[in-house]
């Protein structure tokens, strides 16, 4: 890299949201230019970013025309013009997840061809093209049907449950696969520099939100026997090597009630998974992204407490100008620190921010983030 990245370097982020602005909020310490490229005139990183610009993430000119005099391109949302990465790198301009990264992970196909290609434990799938192609299935119901493209945060996901389920199943290029009895959903985030020095943050169990689908409720680290933590973050690393990514990769797994570990999907990116680590770690997941990307020595990525994460959402029944009830009564509670997004309208279940709740006492930590699901509330 020719410019040093706390001077000259022009670093780009397609996509302005809450990861954006967390990004940026580490990016100030190390005191990266960072332009922003976002369809949301009022994005959260509008204000915090060297310089903002409003623009398709899909437009091939848009996305060029954004990245043509930068030094170095990352995302914060895998929906961007791929085509148009490719030929910034082509021109020079580094581009860190990598565009063949970004393209293979676009498609949940894809991902699973690249799993079962690279002997990465994964659930039993088929790819079909309409849903006429169900009825010739060869998974037994009930099984998980997902869109190969444009699916996020529970949305292009439908779980079939019967027969008359086929009727209302997705009519476009999907994956089928088998439904897994989990007994957890565990995720780790796995680091890796040009250098090809890797590191994993340790395993986090998850809670998802069963109307919203996503993350709701984080425990880190985990407690877990040291044998399956050990393989998940083993899992991790291969992944990050065999992808040859740079940057970093959210690892999202079941845990079966055999013990067995099954990889469900990638993100190559700062992840929801990975907030807690803000507090809870001696580095965070921004700032290991950063060091990442800069071929820097990526970060000490141990535990500094028990953290407990909690997505702060919009509550059912409420749109429009957001309005947050409770802030005051959980700020007086020990260990809570909030995390607003910028989000100036609410609507249900839209992630408007989030908390981590800190402990020495596990138990504890636990309790006081019940406490402040119960009392922190977005309304309208």
């Amino acid at each position: 890299m020719g410019k040093d990245f706390y001077g000259d370097l022009q670093l780009g982020v397609l996509g302005g949201g809450q990861l954006g602005r967390m990004l940026i909020q580490e990016a100030i310490n190390y005191n990266v230019n960072v332009h922003i490229l976002d369809p949301d005139k009022n994005a959260p990183c509008r204000k915090l970013c060297n310089r903002f610009e409003c623009g398709s993430l899909s437009d091939f000119e848009t996305v060029y025309n954004f990245g043509k005099d930068l030094d170095m391109i990352t995302i914060e949302i895998e929906k961007v013009n791929v085509d148009a990465l490719e030929k910034l790198e082509e021109e020079g301009v580094l581009v860190y997840p990598q565009s063949r990264i970004i393209r293979l992970i676009q498609d949940k196909g894809l991902q699973k061809q690249f799993f079962k290609q690279n002997d990465i434990p994964t659930s039993l799938f088929q790819l079909i093209s309409t849903k006429e192609h169900l009825t010739n299935a060869n998974l037994s119901i009930p099984y998980i049907q997902k869109l190969r493209k444009d699916g996020y945060d529970g949305k292009g996901v439908k779980k079939i449950n019967s027969l008359a389920d086929l009727e209302t199943a997705f009519d476009e290029p999907s994956l089928i696969e088998e439904w897994v009895d989990f007994e957890k959903e565990i995720a780790v985030i796995v680091a890796r520099n040009d250098n090809g020095d890797v590191e994993t943050f340790p395993m986090v169990e998850m809670e998802f939100n069963p109307e919203a689908n996503l993350v709701e409720f984080l425990i880190a680290p985990s407690t877990y026997g040291f044998d399956i933590q050990q393989r998940a973050e083993e899992l991790a690393k291969k992944i990050a090597n065999d992808l040859q990514i740079v940057g970093l990769l959210a690892v999202e797994m079941f845990l079966t009630k055999d013990g067995e570990i099954l990889v469900n999907e990638l993100a190559p990116r700062t992840h929801n998974s990975g907030h807690q680590t803000i507090e809870g770690n001696y580095v965070s997941q921004f700032a290991q992204h950063l060091r990442a990307i800069f071929n820097l020595p990526l970060g000490d990525t141990r535990c500094r407490s028990n953290a407990v994460m909690i997505n702060l959402l919009g509550e059912e029944g409420y749109e429009g100008l957001a309005k947050y009830e409770g802030v005051e009564e959980i700020l007086a509670m020990e260990g809570v620190y909030v995390h607003l997004y910028g989000k100036k309208f609410t609507k249900p279940f839209r992630k408007m921010g989030h908390v981590c709740i800190i402990n020495d006492d596990r138990e504890l930590a636990i309790s006081n983030a019940r406490k402040v699901q119960e009392i922190l509330k977005v309304k309208a």
